[in-house]
């Protein structure tokens, strides 16, 4: 009896042991997988933290709305909209913060699209070339974000805009 007992819990240490194990496995897997699928991005010095947003509730009609890729943007992880005249939205540094557009090309005449906020923190830029002009207009391009202290952030964008 003396012997069932002793190897029954040395299976249960085994066991316990193991299933540690995994969990620990798992979660490397899951902070890789936020990494690859864009959920946030860093500047390479750390200083910009640029996380995805919904679709703002705020925006009603004609908006813009970028991801950091394709994919991304299929998969509705923006991390940036704008309501195509007045206000600007993302999520940085874990903040949602809503930030007035100072300047905003017509997208309607123009190849380009480019638009420029600012805010006390931030200043951003939007540059993107229009790939496809139906309905809504695809574009790609580029998103620039520069703190006061000089510290840049640059990713690659996915999107379209339209009413």
């Amino acid at each position: 009896m003396k012997y069932v007992i002793i190897v029954f819990s040395a299976f249960l240490l085994a066991a316990c042991k193991k299933e540690k194990e995994t969990v620990s496995d798992s979660t490397t897997a899951d902070s890789l997988h936020v990494a690859k699928d864009s959920t946030a991005r860093a500047s390479s010095s750390g200083n910009i933290l640029v996380g995805t947003i919904p679709f703002p509730q705020e925006i009603k009609e004609c908006s813009c709305y970028f991801a950091a890729s394709k994919s991304d943007f299929e998969n509705e992880r923006y991390i940036y909209a704008d309501d195509a005249g007045k206000t600007a939205y993302m999520m940085l540094d874990g903040k949602r913060l809503a930030m007035n557009l100072i300047s905003s090309s017509d997208m309607e005449v123009d190849e380009l699209l480019t638009k420029e906020i600012e805010n006390d923190d931030y200043k951003i830029s939007v540059k993107g070339k229009k790939i496809k002009g139906e309905e809504a207009l695809l574009f790609e391009g580029t998103l620039t974000i520069e703190k006061p202290d000089g510290t840049t952030f640059t990713t690659p964008i996915y999107g379209e805009c339209g009413c």
